[in-house]
């Protein structure tokens, strides 16, 4: 009977200790936005990242959400290691221990780069706008305000928004004549809400909904909507790759940071930590703005653009005048709610 339990023991022993290895042995995986933002990461960093390992690094695309990241820590280890997430995906995994600390010595020091792309659980990797754009080539008149995209008698055609609250109330506000220092103050308070959704109303049925980053310009191209919110680093590099004329409006954009987080109890937390490194050197975030124009989070490699480069970035003053920051603190507070709110909202 003792030697029957051992094999078996011994056999569950072997089988343990294989999915161990299988775990570690999995290839690196890195987790971005995907779209022409995620073939310029692959030429800069995946690739050459992974010549210098001498191992292979997989790059797979998402659409964000917190609930995927709490879904794929359900069953840990995931089978992601590095994330590319948004602020309150970095604020609410960082509170409920989904990621592993990052020891910023290891990078250099917090100080050298930006104060907001500094946290205890990411490393902030771009700063990029999301903003009312349209096709310089089809509009005679081009809009300068959300009240001109709220305008459908002078813009007729439909218009394209991100789906869900973020963005689209801020949006609301600005388009009904709220300064944009005042946005979140307003949308802080339960008839701040009111006000947005009922501006939302007004445009209901001239929206087309979209989720993932390359959308709005394949909606653009496509001539769906005549104008739409839209990522600016989108925007420049369809314009450079396919000699698209698509415009960004700076003035009411939202300007937020994406940061690099490492899952817990990743297999390869050693080789992620090793990649945000690698990704997060100002000789390589420098390399960015030539394929798509994300403003840098590494204060040297910020400093070593030229001047025509970094003035199509977020970042630039001028393009920073009339813009305002993402209210992640709001946002993490208050998603819950107001995503239960706006699908509701939208099934009406």
């Amino acid at each position: 009977m003792k030697t029957g339990i051992m094999k078996v023991a011994a056999a569950l022993a072997a089988t343990v200790a294989v999915g161990v290895v299988s775990a570690q042995a999995r290839d690196l995986t890195v987790v971005s936005w995907g779209g022409n933002y995620q073939d310029a990461q692959r030429e800069i960093y995946f690739k050459p990242f992974s010549d210098k390992a001498g191992a292979p690094v997989l790059d797979v695309t998402w659409d964000g959400g917190y609930g995927v990241i709490a879904a794929k820590m359900a069953t840990p280890p995931a089978d992601w290691d590095v994330v590319q997430v948004e602020t309150e995906e970095l604020e609410l995994g960082c509170a409920d221990g989904m990621y592993e600390p990052v020891d910023w010595s290891a990078l250099g020091g917090e100080d050298k780069f930006l104060d907001a792309a500094v946290n205890e659980c990411g490393v902030g990797a771009i700063v990029w706008t999301t903003g009312l754009s349209y096709d310089a080539d089809k509009l005679t008149t081009a809009p300068t305000s959300w009240n001109d995209f709220w305008d459908t008698t002078k813009f007729p055609g439909k218009r394209g928004l991100r789906r869900g609250p973020k963005y689209a109330l801020e949006f609301a506000l600005m388009a009904d004549g709220v300064p944009v220092e005042e946005v979140y103050d307003v949308l802080g308070t339960p008839e701040g809400v009111d006000r947005a959704f009922a501006k939302l109303d007004e445009i209901k049925s001239e929206i087309v909904w979209w989720e993932a980053g390359a959308q709005p310009i394949q909606l653009l191209a496509s001539g769906e909507v005549v104008m739409t919110t839209a990522y600016n680093g989108r925007l420049a590099g369809i314009n450079k790759a396919e000699g698209k004329n698509f415009q960004i409006v700076w003035p009411g954009s939202i300007y937020a940071i994406d940061s690099w987080v490492v899952l817990k109890d990743s297999p390869n937390k050693e080789a992620a930590f090793e990649f945000i490194q690698f990704a997060s050197l100002p000789e390589n975030q420098a390399k960015l703005p030539e394929f798509i124009a994300y403003g840098l989070t590494n204060k040297e490699a910020g400093e070593m653009l030229a001047p025509e480069v970094a003035a199509e970035l977020p970042t630039a003053p001028a393009n920073l005048e009339e813009a305002i920051a993402l209210d992640g603190d709001f946002w993490v507070d208050n998603i819950e709610a107001l995503n239960e709110r706006f699908n509701a909202w939208l099934a009406q």
